[in-house]
């Protein structure tokens, strides 16, 4: 079994007792598990700021449907903590405000002591709490910019949070043309299900996918009332997405589709 497959937090309805982290290391990166083979999240040790996972890197694709000169801005939220990769990069990289959501403790303090995960200041705040619970809170409706979503359990068999009342809930954050991120992957999980809920949730025109990793990551892209920019602008933010931060934004330019043209077949297969 590949060990790049997946990562995320649990629900309250599937794990009444918290799985322990644990972690591994090989030739240089450390891996968080769940009392599992599974991967819950990478980093390479000598850059802890550096998105080693490539399925992690693609869920940055967001920053592609926002303006250059105001990518960084608004709030960034990630849903499930993972190593937490994805908000030290806002958090870090970005310089964005940031909060992520993680039901499992023990997440919270593998990344803390292993991950490099910082303490909370005042653009960070890290959240034990259960995703769909934060996203349903009156209180958090039209204040997130950009969502990141990957929730899986510790066997990484279908994500944990995955139908239309959590989708509505998740466009319900979002900003007028906030943008969400979405790892979809799982043993026992449909893609065309999930896609098809975004859809109905968002709107088909405001979905596109990325081409799946080898692994069988796809990420989908979710705009709340955005719609994909013309190419050549994206090949100009792209240029100084990845000029500025790293990240390989022209590769995901090749790789966007409409979620009508999606479909669940692995990169290089």
């Amino acid at each position: 079994m590949n060990k790049r497959k997946s990562r995320g937090a649990a629900s309250a309805q599937s794990a009444p007792e918290w799985v322990g982290a644990t972690l591994s290391e090989a030739d240089g990166v450390r891996y968080l598990h769940l009392d599992s083979i599974w991967i819950q999240g990478a980093m390479r040790v000598a850059k802890p700021w550096h998105l080693e996972l490539e399925y992690i890197q693609r869920m940055m694709a967001w920053m592609l449907w926002r303006p250059s000169e105001s990518v960084t801005e608004g709030q960034c939220v990630q849903l499930g903590l993972g190593a937490a990769s994805l908000t030290k990069f806002s958090h870090k990289m970005l310089r964005m405000s940031t909060t992520a959501v993680e039901i499992n403790p023990s997440v919270i303090q593998a990344c803390r002591l292993w991950f490099r995960l910082p303490a909370d200041d005042t653009r960070l705040s890290v959240v034990c709490d259960d995703a769909g619970r934060w996203v349903a809170d009156a209180a958090h409706r039209h204040s997130v910019a950009v969502l990141n979503v990957d929730l899986y359990d510790h066997d990484a068999a279908a994500p944990v949070l995955d139908d239309e009342a959590f989708y509505s809930a998740c466009h319900r954050v979002l900003e007028e043309g906030g943008v969400m991120t979405v790892n979809l992957f799982g043993r026992s999980s449909s893609y065309l299900r999930s896609a098809r809920l975004l859809a109905q949730v968002f709107g088909a025109e405001h979905v596109w996918s990325l081409r799946p990793t080898l692994e069988g990551n796809t990420v989908v892209v979710a705009c709340r009332g955005g719609l994909l920019p013309e190419r050549d602008v994206l090949n100009l933010r792209a240029a100084h997405i990845e000029s500025t931060y790293q990240l390989p934004a022209r590769k995901w330019v090749r790789m966007i589709r409409p979620l009508e043209a999606a479909a669940p077949d692995a990169e290089g297969v």
